[in-house]
């Protein structure tokens, strides 16, 4: 499909007589084909010429006088009620337009993707009234290109385009009294067509800017079924949340109601690949689990997919999506197939140590998704190793020798952040480098970006980075011109994004975009059987790189790392190890080497009355520890303490009582 220039867009209705000139020549044959100069001199636009032809080959009677085709008030309705998303979305936006049109003899009209009228809204005076019901330009009216020639609202279907069409530019004779301007409208997850907005009216009623109100109109409706279809989403997944929780491992998929692809499973990831889906980037649709189509007009299931998997999402009575749960002996024997034959990674996700049930889950959903271009939200809490996965993802895929470009979005201004994601032009701002910089987003084309704290991301540049992944283009600062890049998000959040896009911090359509799959690393806490596998690991590895003889770790010093819950997770770890090395004077680590944190227990010195761990809820075991990480800081100044956690030193008081750390105090104090 050629793209229309803008100019070819326009009709000039001062040159109508000479295209009518050439009308009576094309259709006696006169002039069956020509060249563009040949064109301008007859004031014929090639878009025109293009479509004249398609009808002479379509062989559509010029003297038609009204549309062919109108539907039946039961037929009208059964179309209106297929389409009722459509409408529903362009209902109120074409409203809007009414008090424009009424005065100007013009009326709006929305169709279906077959060019059928579906509604008409302007001007409903006799003097536009009557010529409508004449031409049958009404609800049920057909006016595709192939039934009823050249006309706005078919050969922008046609075309795919905007266009407008005036008097003689009509191929039909009995149509060349209107003037009219159309535009499609275009589903937000596929791009596909759903219908077309048109303004029509009498031909001296011509505007050049009809067309513009059109192409507005048709992007206000857009807008709104992109927020509506996140809505459902949004609450097709709230409504499954339920259904979601397998059992005995197995993987599923979330389709909404037009049978698209929402929520992948990791496990199950793969089993779409197999299936010959080959992009996650690319919409994911199923036509068997379309239920906007006719139980008796849906297809079989596909050989991959049985039935009894299906379970359909039901709210208020109404099925709005379907969850397939794939059983674990197919996923398992999925793998198995599809790794026959392959090396495991070298290097990467292999390289991560641990052998604690939930970090395995994460590093086979890892394995799995790095076989697929899809976007990845790694969710995990601080220091548990995001980026690590991250570069084992990309290492593992089919990009690995392109480039990997990390970004933290926390602790970045606005401006800042926008200029080191989307790069700048030569003089955009005051300071900016000479002969513009290109932004990290450019620097990963070919490759993987990793979004470190996304969920820090400003709401202005969320917008951004959404048309980012939607376009494939981006645009620098103080930049017209786009750029085609093409790359893997992995983005990564300690918070929990649903409740920030509940709360207004994160745009819904971004996350459902980037939350296509997602992989939970569990926190060093619930995994503290591989804290002697950690240890070991990076006393050697620390040892070789600081030049230091190899040191032990006794068990009891083991036992108290064990012991320690962690908030800092496997980053702490290793700068505790590695401060332990450094600091040691022995060939084994002792617990005099520990900080002060992990070499006394939390509930050391607490009095028998005072509340202890199994009594505290996770929040208060969590801000206990944090009290007493700052005391051993701050050396027991008590005012130091207070300010640096942000409360009032009364409030200091009764948490010291509550946490039975009272007696700590004078501990550390006297210890210093």
């Amino acid at each position: 499909m050629s793209k229309t220039s803008k100019d070819d867009r326009y009709s000039v209705p001062e040159q109508n007589a000479g295209v009518k000139a050439s009308w009576e020549a094309f259709i006696n044959d006169a002039m069956p084909s020509l060249e563009a100069s040949s064109l301008q001199a007859t004031n014929l636009r090639h878009l025109i010429h293009q479509s004249w032809v398609r009808c002479q080959s379509d062989h559509v009677d010029p003297m038609l006088a009204q549309a062919s085709f109108i539907l039946s008030e039961d037929g009208l309705e059964a179309l209106r009620q297929r389409h009722a998303r459509l409408i529903d979305a362009s209902t109120p936006c074409m409203a809007q337009s009414h008090d424009i049109l009424s005065p100007t003899g013009t009326v709006m009209i929305l169709t279906d993707p077959n060019g059928t009228i579906l509604d008409v809204e302007g001007d409903a005076s006799a003097r536009v009234r009557d010529p409508l019901q004449a031409t049958r330009l009404v609800p049920g009216g057909r006016w595709s290109e192939s039934e009823m020639g050249t006309n706005a609202i078919g050969t922008a279907l046609q075309t795919g385009q905007p266009v407008q069409i005036h008097a003689a530019e009509h191929f039909c004779e009995g149509i060349q009294r209107w003037t009219c301007s159309a535009t499609v409208i275009r589903d937000p997850i596929d791009n596909a067509i759903l219908g077309v907005i048109d303004v029509s009216g009498l031909s001296q009623n011509y505007s050049r800017h009809s067309l513009a109100l059109a192409m507005t109109t048709a992007a206000r409706i857009e807008s709104r079924l992109s927020r509506q279809e996140m809505e459902h989403r949004y609450h097709l997944v709230e409504s499954g949340i339920n259904k979601l929780a397998t059992k005995s491992g197995n993987g599923y998929l979330l389709f909404d109601q037009r049978g698209y692809l929402v929520k992948a499973d990791g496990r199950a990831t793969p089993v779409l690949v197999g299936a010959g889906f080959k992009s996650m980037n690319s919409p994911v649709r199923i036509d068997a689990l379309n239920l906007d189509t006719p139980e008796h007009e849906r297809p079989a299931c596909p050989d991959w997919l049985l039935p009894e998997w299906v379970e359909p999402v039901i709210k208020n009575g109404h099925v709005i999506g379907s969850i397939v749960h794939i059983p674990t002996p197919r996923l398992t024997s999925f793998r198995t197939k599809s790794s026959s034959g392959r090396k495991p990674d070298a290097a990467g996700l292999d390289g991560i140590i641990g052998q604690s049930p939930q970090l395995i889950e994460a590093l086979n959903k890892a394995h799995q998704l790095a076989k697929a271009r899809v976007p990845v939200l790694l969710l995990g809490e601080t220091g548990v190793g995001k980026e690590l996965f991250a570069k084992g993802i990309h290492q593992a895929s089919r990009d690995e020798k392109e480039p990997f470009v990390a970004l933290n979005c926390g602790g970045l201004s606005k401006d800042l952040l926008s200029s080191e994601l989307f790069g700048y032009a030569d003089g955009a701002f005051t300071g900016a480098r000479k002969g513009g910089l290109a932004g990290k987003i450019e620097a990963a084309d070919g490759g993987t970006l990793f979004l470190d704290e996304i969920g820090e991301m400003p709401m202005d540049i969320q917008p951004h980075l959404l048309r980012v992944l939607e376009s494939g283009e981006i645009y620098r600062l103080g930049e017209n011109a786009p750029r085609r890049v093409r790359f893997r998000l992995i983005a990564a959040t300690n918070r929990d994004l649903r409740m920030s896009v509940d709360e207004g911090l994160f745009r819904m359509d971004l996350f459902y975009r980037i939350a296509v799959t997602s992989i939970r690393i569990p926190p060093l806490k619930d995994r503290v059987g591989d804290i002697p596998l950690l240890t070991d690991w990076l006393i050697r590895h620390l040892c070789q790189h600081h030049e230091l003889p190899l040191k032990t770790l006794p068990k009891d010093v083991l036992s108290m790392l064990e012991a320690y819950s962690w908030p800092g997770n496997v980053r702490e770890l290793r700068n505790i190890i590695e401060s332990m090395l450094l600091m040691s004077t022995s060939d084994t680590l002792a617990v005099e080497d520990l900080p002060p944190e992990i070499a006394t227990p939390l509930w050391t010195n607490r009095p028998a009355h005072a509340s202890g761990l199994s009594e505290c809820s996770p929040l208060e075991q969590a801000e206990s520890h944090q009290i007493r990480t700052t005391l051993h800081q701050c050396q027991g100044n008590l005012t130091l303490v207070a300010q640096k956690l942000g409360i009032a030193k009364s409030t200091l008081y009764l948490k010291l009582k509550k946490y039975g750390l009272t007696q700590e105090v004078d501990a550390i104090r006297a210890g210093h």
